[in-house]
């Protein structure tokens, strides 16, 4: 079932944030940290990034303030996986995104992008 923001998926919120800060996103231990091994994205253009291809990308990035984000879901999927869906609003492309964090760690397992059209 789907739920808006609550205190039991405050930590998976705060991880999901982190990881579109440029600070974390420099730091390649951190975001090894936050990364499942087995991790993979869909990006905004479709395109497949594996975890070791994620975590070079993130480290060459050029700095950027924090994306405004709202619309946050949160869907217990099993004891230990959460799917959460959320808006990151950026000038002239706001975009929907899905990731699947395993409570574990937390450690993020997949995440995709998706741009909304205009």
């Amino acid at each position: 079932m789907w739920e808006t923001e609550s205190e039991c998926f405050a930590d998976i919120k705060n991880v999901e944030l982190a990881l579109l800060s440029s600070s974390v996103r420099a730091d390649s231990a951190q975001t090894s940290l936050l990364l499942s091994a087995d991790f993979a994205e869909v990006g905004r253009s479709g395109r497949r990034w594996t975890y070791a291809e994620s975590v070079a990308a993130l480290e060459l990035e050029e700095e950027r303030p924090r994306p405004r984000t709202s619309e946050w879901l949160f869907n217990r999927v099993s004891e230990e996986l959460v799917l959460v869906n959320y808006v990151i609003h950026e000038p002239g492309q706001d975009s929907r995104h899905g990731s699947l964090w395993d409570t574990r760690g937390p450690t993020l397992r997949y995440h995709q992008g998706t741009l909304i059209p205009s």
